[in-house]
């Protein structure tokens, strides 16, 4: 049985998807928020409030286990300066997706924002 195992199709296979994640978690710890598909938005939500549950704690496990996941210094050192002090009363929630009225240009896909909560 394939109960809880749904994934967001995003990639071809787990490698491009897991790929794809990360570098959409790298660019909202980077810049706080992005736009693209909501798709897109609804995958990569889990796995940036996973990090940012992480970069809370700032202990080496916690810098190590963040760095396994983001393969990116710079994003890791400003996961643990940051974006983790700023959520550390915050019990979840740390992300919110915004829905753009217009799809975008060429195939219509529904775009989002994902950005971090002030």
């Amino acid at each position: 049985m394939r109960h809880g195992n749904k994934k967001y199709r995003i990639g071809n296979n787990p490698s491009q998807r897991k790929a794809l994640l990360k570098n959409l978690a790298i660019e909202v710890i980077d810049h706080g928020q992005i736009k693209t598909t909501h798709t897109k938005c609804k995958a990569v939500q889990g796995f940036v409030e996973k990090l940012v549950t992480i970069g809370k704690n700032d202990t080496v496990a916690n810098r190590r286990l963040a760095f396994s996941k983001l393969q990116n210094k710079d994003a890791v050192a400003k996961l643990f300066a940051e974006v983790g002090p700023k959520f550390k009363e915050r019990n979840g929630g740390y992300t919110r997706i915004m829905k753009l009225a217009d799809g975008r240009v060429g195939d219509n896909a529904p775009m989002s924002y994902i950005a971090f909560v002030d």
